[in-house]
C-alpha cells in the first residue's frame, strides 16, 4: 500500500517538493544562527525572551503537494447506491448554534515513591487530536486547553528502527536516559515502542462504514466542506478488494451507499460531494445503523472498521459519554473497531470522541486543514486503518537501588491499575502498522529527594539491597487484531542506557514534551521555557520530508509571543 512519493507526483512536483526541503533546511539553519545569537545578545541585557523572538526569523511554511490521481472503476459488481432522492432540494439551511468546546479533564501525575510504588502501568495510545487541536488554538491567538501531553508528542514520526516482519513481536522496545532539560538534576527516561511496517496491505481488503455527522452544526466551512474534501481524498486510496457503505446522520439516519466497491472512485465522490448540513444529531441510533452495515458485510480477516466524521454533538437519544462507550465496547468484541476524526471548534466534544476512539479499538484525529486530513488519511492510511496490535499496555518496574521516585509525563486519561496488567480482559490501546508510542518519564536518581516539598525525607527506613544497576524494567504486553490471549515482551533498562549525547528523536520528543509542560501550565514544569524548547527542537530538527517540525518550531514562536514570553 506505501508507495514512493515519486510515484504519486509529477516529476515537476517532486522537483517542487525537493526545492522546498532545500528551502526549509537553509530556515532551519538560518533559525539555529539567529536564535544562537539572539541568546548570545540576550545574556548581555535584560534577558527578556520578547527580545530573543523578535530576532528569530519566522520559519517558513511546507509546500502542499498536488492530490494523488484517480484510480480507473472495474466492472460492476453486486453494490447499491441510494436513489437519486438522497440529494434533494430540501432547505438544508440551519443556524448553527454557538456552545463550549468540551474536553475531558484528569489530575496529571504526580512524582511516585519507587518503594511504595514501583510499577507504573498504562495502557498505549496513538491518538494525535491534541496536537491538532493546539495548532488550530494557537493559529487563532486562543490559550491551549484539554491538551494530552502524549498525542501531542506522537504525533511525529521519529523514524525508530522497526522489527521486520514475520519477527516474534510486531514491536521493537527503544530506551534512552540523559540529564533532564528543564531539571538538570533529574533525568529524563525515554521508552518507545516502534509497530512493524506491514508489506502489501493492499491486499488486506477493506469494509468501511463512513459514519458522517450531517447535523446543523456541521454546517460551517472548516466542518462538513472538510468532511468533503477528507472523505474524497481516502476514496482515492481505496480499491476494488474494498467495500464501502455510507451513513449519515441529522435528525434520522440515511443509508447512501451498502458495499460499493472501493475503486468505484467517481460514484462515491458524487455521494459524499452532495451532502448537506442541517438539523439536530442524532448519533447513537446511526452508530447502531452504521454497525449492523459493517456486521452485514463482514471481511473475514479484513479491516472492518467504521470512521465516523463529527464534531461530536450528540444531543438526541443517548448522547452521554457512558452510553456511547456501552455501545462501541459492545461492537469492538465482534472484530469492528471505529475510528473518529473530529472537526470544527466552538462546538468541539472532544471528551466524547476520544472516549469512542478509545473503547472502540480505534483512533482519534483532529482534523483542522486540508493538509491535516493528507496527513492522517493518505500518508499515514496504513498506520489508520490496518491494527497490527490491539489492548497493548505498558507496565514499567523501577529499581529502588538506583531511582528513588518516577513520574509519568502525559497518559493521565490511559492510567491502569497494577493488576490491569495481567488482565486480558482488560481494554487498552490499538496501535497499527508503523505507528509507534514515545513515553517519558522524569526520574529523581536513589538518595535525592524531590524539591516540592510535598514528602520530606525519611528518617527511618530499610536500606535498598540490590546486585542490579538498571533503572528499570519494561514490559509490554498487546494481543493479536484477532486474539483473545496477550503475549509480553520484557526489556531491562541498564545503566549504559544513561547517555551524555542521545539521539536527535530524543532531544526533538523532549523539547516537545516540554512545550506541553509549558503550555498546560505543569506543575511539574520546572525550569521549562521557550527559548529552551526553540533552542533544542531546532538544533534537532533533523529530516522534514513533510514540514511537521518546522511548523512545530512555527508554533512554538507564535505561542511565545502570544503568551508574552
Amino acid at each position: 500500500m506505501k508507495k514512493a512519493i515519486s510515484g504519486i507526483f509529477s516529476t515537476a512536483n517532486v522537483r517542487k517538493q525537493a526545492f522546498g526541503t532545500t528551502l526549509k533546511r537553509l530556515v532551519a539553519l538560518t533559525l539555529s544562527l539567529m536564535l544562537s545569537l539572539a541568546l548570545i545578545a540576550g545574556c548581555g541585557s535584560d534577558g527578556s525572551f520578547s527580545q530573543i523572538l523578535d530576532a528569530i526569523p519566522h520559519p517558513a511554511s511546507a509546500p502542499e503537494p498536488a492530490p494523488a490521481p484517480a484510480m480507473e472503476a472495474p466492472a460492476s459488481d453486486s453494490f447499491s447506491l441510494a436513489p437519486e432522492s438522497w440529494n434533494d432540494e430540501e432547505d438544508w439551511r440551519f443556524n448553527p448554534f454557538t456552545g463550549t468546546d468540551e474536553f475531558g479533564t484528569a489530575e496529571e501525575s504526580p512524582f511516585m515513591d519507587v518503594r511504595t510504588s514501583p510499577l507504573s502501568t498504562f495502557s498505549a495510545s496513538v491518538n494525535t487530536a491534541s496536537y491538532s487541536i493546539m495548532r488550530r488554538q494557537i493559529n487563532n491567538n486562543m490559550e491551549p486547553t484539554g491538551l494530552r501531553i502524549e498525542e501531542l508528542i506522537n504525533y511525529f514520526d521519529f523514524d525508530y528502527a522497526a522489527p521486520m516482519p514475520g519477527s516474534e513481536h510486531p514491536f521493537s522496545i527503544i530506551t534512552e536516559i540523559a540529564r533532564c532539560p528543564w531539571a538538570p538534576e533529574h533525568l529524563l527516561a525515554k521508552i518507545a515502542v516502534q509497530g512493524v511496517r506491514l508489506e502489501h496491505t493492499e491486499e488486506i481488503a477493506n469494509n468501511i462504514v463512513f459514519l458522517i455527522d450531517v447535523s446543523g452544526s456541521m454546517d460551517q466551512p472548516d466542518r462538513l466542506p472538510l468532511v468533503i474534501e477528507s472523505m474524497n481524498m481516502l476514496i482515492d486510496k481505496l480499491n476494488g478488494n474494498d467495500r464501502i457503505s455510507i451513513v449519515t446522520y441529522a435528525g434520522s439516519e440515511k443509508i447512501l451507499a451498502d458495499s460499493v466497491p472501493g475503486s468505484y472512485h467517481r460514484e462515491l465522490k458524487s455521494v459524499v460531494g452532495g451532502l448537506r448540513a442541517g438539523g439536530s444529531t442524532a448519533g447513537a441510533q446511526a452508530l447502531r445503523q452504521a454497525y449492523g452495515l459493517a456486521s452485514k458485510n463482514f471481511i473475514e480477516g479484513g479491516n472492518n472498521r467504521i470512521i465516523l466524521a463529527t464534531d461530536g454533538d450528540f444531543n438526541v437519544g443517548e448522547s452521554s459519554v457512558a452510553d456511547l462507550t456501552r455501545l462501541v465496547e459492545t461492537e469492538r468484541d465482534r472484530g469492528i473497531f471505529i475510528s473518529v476524526l473530529g472537526y470544527g471548534m466552538g462546538n468541539l466534544k472532544d471528551n466524547m470522541m476520544e472516549s469512542i476512539a478509545n473503547n472502540g479499538n480505534g483512533n482519534y484525529a483532529y482534523i483542522d486543514t486540508i493538509q491535516e486530513a493528507k496527513k492522517v488519511l493518505v500518508n499515514e492510511f496504513d498506520s489508520t486503518m490496518f491494527t497490527i496490535a490491539k489492548d497493548v499496555k505498558f507496565q514499567v518496574e523501577f529499581n529502588p537501588a538506583t531511582i528513588g521516585s518516577y513520574r509519568l509525563i502525559g497518559y493521565d486519561t490511559r492510567r491502569l491499575n497494577n493488576e490491569d496488567f495481567n488482565d486480558d480482559s482488560k481494554d487498552a490501546g490499538e496501535v497499527g502498522s508503523g505507528h509507534s508510542v514515545t513515553v517519558f518519564y522524569e526520574l529523581i536518581p536513589a538518595g535525592s529527594f524531590s524539591e516540592d516539598g510535598l514528602v520530606d525525607p525519611l528518617r527511618y527506613s530499610e536500606s535498598v539491597t540490590t546486585d542490579s544497576d538498571d533503572f528499570m524494567t519494561v514490559k509490554v504486553r498487546y494481543k493479536n487484531p484477532t486474539g483473545d490471549v496477550s503475549k509480553l515482551m520484557e526489556q531491562a533498562v541498564g545503566a549504559k542506557t544513561l547517555k551524555k549525547g542521545v539521539s536527535d528523536s530524543f532531544v526533538f520528543a523532549s523539547a516537545i514534551a516540554e512545550f506541553g509542560l509549558l503550555v498546560t501550565d505543569s506543575s511539574y514544569k520546572g525550569n521549562s521555557s521557550i527559548g529552551g524548547v526553540l533552542s533544542r527542537a531546532n538544533a534537532s530538527i533533523g529530516e522534514d520530508s513533510f514540514g511537521l517540525r518546522t511548523e512545530f518550531l512555527d508554533l512554538v514562536y507564535k505561542y511565545g509571543r502570544t503568551a508574552g514570553y
